[in-house]
């Protein structure tokens, strides 16, 4: 099977974006509560959106599905049920579904699928070589 260009771009951005967020969940220098919390919420979003254009084309689509589902998981965050807090114990489990509400995370939701919306379009439009 041959990768088109665009798919090749896809990939590479999924694949820095994967050490990226786990770094910035592991930082600890300077404004490491921002970098922790907020920043690697752009990053988080970002990952899941091209993660899903590599299968599906439709960046608007993408950018607001992703939003909206990660507002409900930020929302989630204020039950505090059984499993919940079971799959939140692990690292994974808070870096996927976090453990404390933060309105203020809806803005950075909302800067990373507005990033990776523009990151979308611009792949879209790049002439790509077969």
């Amino acid at each position: 099977m041959k990768l088109s260009g665009q798919n090749i771009i896809i990939i590479v951005l999924v694949t820095i974006s994967i050490p990226v967020g786990i770094y910035a969940k592991l930082y600890n220098g300077p404004l490491k509560l921002w970098v922790n919390n907020s920043f690697s919420g752009i990053i988080y979003e970002l990952f899941w959106c091209l993660a899903i254009f590599l299968f599906y084309k439709k960046p608007f689509k993408i950018a607001i599905s992703v939003f909206i589902i990660t507002c409900l998981l930020e929302i989630m965050q204020l039950w505090h049920l059984e499993l919940l807090e079971k799959i939140r114990s692990y690292f994974i489990g808070r870096a996927l579904l976090g453990n404390s509400f933060v309105w203020t995370d809806f803005v950075y939701y909302f800067i990373g699928c507005f990033i990776a919306y523009l990151i979308m379009k611009w792949i879209l439009k790049k002439p790509m070589n077969h």
